[in-house]
């Protein structure tokens, strides 16, 4: 594939990314990278009633926790719409387009008519062929001369060739009659001005695309390849709504998915390669391509989505997992960790990330480095620190401190102190537990010890036994 692919994701801003725009947003990055091309990124912004600042900031900031970083600026549709109106003039200075005076009580008509009769209720404007010389001195809207008869095919990489029957185009309207142009016309030649060689987007507008070939053909332009994805489905078949829990891609950053195990599973969502269900950024890059995409709708399944992030948080660098989990409290409007849990969260990851499968759980794990003295126990840890139990930590403590700081030797400290007690280290765990986290369910008590250091471990065995 050559360096001339070039791929964009166009959102409006009227909302938050949905989850269905990231994984749009995703394929054209995926192909871009993987072809050695260039990902851009256009707001489409022409709805300006709708349209808002706080959005567009969203869906950045959505692509930003997804690391789908664009090339060159972005694009604003609604300041290029002078450019979208000169090709409108431009084509009916060509003889491909018209004014049309026609009112929308005339249309009406037309329609209520054709209607009645059993015709089609498509507009025919009587200004198609119209002389110049009888247009009025009134407002009109600039329309593209369609086709009127054949075919028109839209070959599609995704969906294969699709014919549609030229009867069925009408003459749309390119400007309005206050000079604003129409969206149809203004992605045509945003995607042309901008060079984009392949679209891809959601199939809900694959019937748009033979409306758009129509402008392509008419002012001479390559058109695209099409690529249009199928929509994700929740698990009972339906379009993903909001009913099948969180929508846009933020909420699911709020909610402690990792950034990698998300773009893992949105790949996967309508794509495959082979039966790979894991695979890193790299190897997604390699693999993906448009052949590998399904014609049917994919199903959203929270399960899966967990457990392709418990993988990608086993596999993660200590250091970006932990500014991955600091990302998560900000979104999650959390407390911040300070320098020191920072640090200590870093140094306890290798104990805390086999079968964490979400940022809170991980978390959850590594409370024993993110408390501090004096630990608050949970009721089940209280239960654990019995009279007997507190004396035998107080016993413990000394032949701690001259220990040397390995797991080895801890090991053989803690198990020669359990049977110099005539008892199992199980029996001792249970209160180490509850002592150093104030939990019962934790990491093993030799990487706790380890992770928090020989005067911080003696110090709460101290606090617990007095």
């Amino acid at each position: 594939m050559s360096a001339d692919v070039v791929t964009r994701f166009a959102p409006s801003p009227t909302g938050f990314l949905h989850i269905g725009g990231a994984r749009t947003a995703l394929f054209n990055w995926l192909y871009a990278r993987g072809n050695g091309g260039r990902f851009l990124l256009r707001i489409e912004d022409t709805d300006r009633a709708r349209s808002t600042p706080e959005a567009t900031d969203a869906i950045l900031q959505g692509l930003s926790w997804l690391g789908l970083d664009h090339d060159g600026d972005i694009v604003s549709q609604f300041e290029n719409a002078p450019r979208h109106a000169e090709v409108a003039r431009d084509l009916l200075d060509a003889g491909k387009a018209y004014k049309c005076f026609a009112t929308q009580e005339e249309i009406t008509a037309f329609r209520e008519a054709a209607k009645a009769e059993g015709r089609s209720t498509l507009y025919q404007s009587p200004w198609r062929d119209a002389d110049p010389s009888t247009h009025p001195d009134a407002p009109y809207v600039i329309r593209i001369k369609a086709p009127q008869d054949g075919e028109t095919v839209i070959r599609d990489r995704v969906q294969g060739d699709v014919t549609i029957s030229n009867a069925q185009l009408d003459d749309m309207v390119l400007l309005r009659s206050d000079g604003t142009p129409v969206y149809m016309l203004a992605v045509v030649v945003d995607d042309h001005d901008m060079g984009v060689t392949h679209v891809i987007r959601g199939d809900d507008h694959l019937n748009n695309a033979a409306r758009q070939m129509m402008i392509y053909e008419a002012m001479g332009w390559n058109v695209p390849v099409w690529a249009h994805i199928p929509l994700i489905h929740g698990p009972d078949g339906k379009k993903l709504s909001k009913r099948h829990g969180a929508l846009g891609a933020q909420e699911y950053q709020a909610m402690g998915y990792p950034a990698a195990g998300m773009r893992n599973y949105l790949a996967r969502l309508g794509w495959s390669h082979g039966d790979d269900e894991f695979f890193t950024d790299a190897q997604a890059r390699e693999w993906f391509d448009l052949d590998g995409i399904r014609k049917s709708p994919a199903q959203f399944d929270l399960k899966k989505l967990e457990n392709i992030c418990g993988q990608h948080i086993a596999v993660a660098e200590d250091a970006a997992l932990r500014q991955e989990c600091e990302g998560y409290l900000a979104a999650a409007h959390l407390p911040a960790l300070d320098d020191a849990q920072a640090a200590g969260l870093e140094r306890a990851m290798y104990c805390l990330k086999e079968r964490a499968k979400t940022l809170p759980e991980l978390l959850e794990k590594a409370h024993f480095v993110l408390t501090s003295r004096p630990v608050a126990a949970d009721e089940k840890a209280l239960g654990a620190l019995s009279p007997d139990a507190c004396g035998l930590l107080a016993e413990l403590t000394p032949h701690l401190q001259d220990a040397s700081w390995n797991k080895e030797t801890l090991e053989e400290v803690m198990n020669g102190f359990a049977a110099a007690h005539d008892t199992k280290f199980g029996k001792l765990a249970g209160p180490l537990r509850a002592a150093l986290a104030g939990r019962t369910v934790t990491p093993s008590v030799f990487d706790m010890m380890l992770v928090l250091g020989r005067d911080e471990t003696i110090a709460r065995l101290t606090d617990a036994a007095a």
